[in-house]
């Protein structure tokens, strides 16, 4: 086993790679652009929000229905007449890109934590780069990636999206694998 204080280096320079490689993936390249898509008569819409007072918080489902209800004549045709939904609400203002850069970082680093854990509880200093890449980026790839899956079961996100998400997820897992393969203790 190799003490987790002895991976401080790989800890801390994959969760500063990932975070330069999705600054670069989602503001440099352009393959990202069209996961968002702006609203029809958004003005229009966005004042009907506010005039219905939402609020930020839990997301919103509509048509909202509990499971009792979801076969009653009335549910059952809001399914069918649309839209179903779901919707995220912020905070107003401006949107607080260093609180979320803050954030990303920080998730960053307790990954590359969780990644140092599995591989020094499964490896000993000396191993070789391909066996400790190997190992990093199955477990890494598992939080990076495979997680995306769930917002296009559950949340109506578009397979092409996820797909995208899932792709980044893959270049963030094979720059943590190579970072802690290239600083694993001889």
């Amino acid at each position: 086993m190799v003490p987790i204080a002895a991976l401080w280096l790989p800890i801390l320079l994959s969760a500063v790679i990932v975070f330069v490689a999705s600054s670069i993936l989602h503001m440099v390249l352009p393959y990202h652009k069209s996961d968002y898509r702006k609203l029809p008569d958004e003005d229009k819409v966005v004042e009907a929000l506010r005039t219905a007072g939402i609020t930020p918080g839990p997301a919103y489902h509509f048509p909202h229905t509990t499971h009792k209800e979801m076969k009653s004549p009335e549910v059952v045709e809001k399914f069918k007449r649309g839209p179903i939904g779901l919707l995220t609400v912020i905070p107003s203002g401006a949107p607080a890109m260093g609180k979320y850069l803050g954030m990303w970082f920080v998730y960053c680093v307790a990954v590359s934590i969780f990644m140092a854990c599995v591989a020094a509880g499964t490896l000993v200093p000396g191993t070789q780069y391909p066996r400790v890449f190997h190992v990093v980026a199955i477990a890494a790839f598992l939080a990076y990636g495979v997680g995306q899956i769930q917002d296009s079961i559950w949340k109506g996100q578009t397979w092409g999206v996820t797909a995208k998400h899932v792709f980044d997820g893959l270049i963030y897992a094979l720059l943590t694998a190579g970072t802690f393969g290239w600083r694993w203790p001889r």
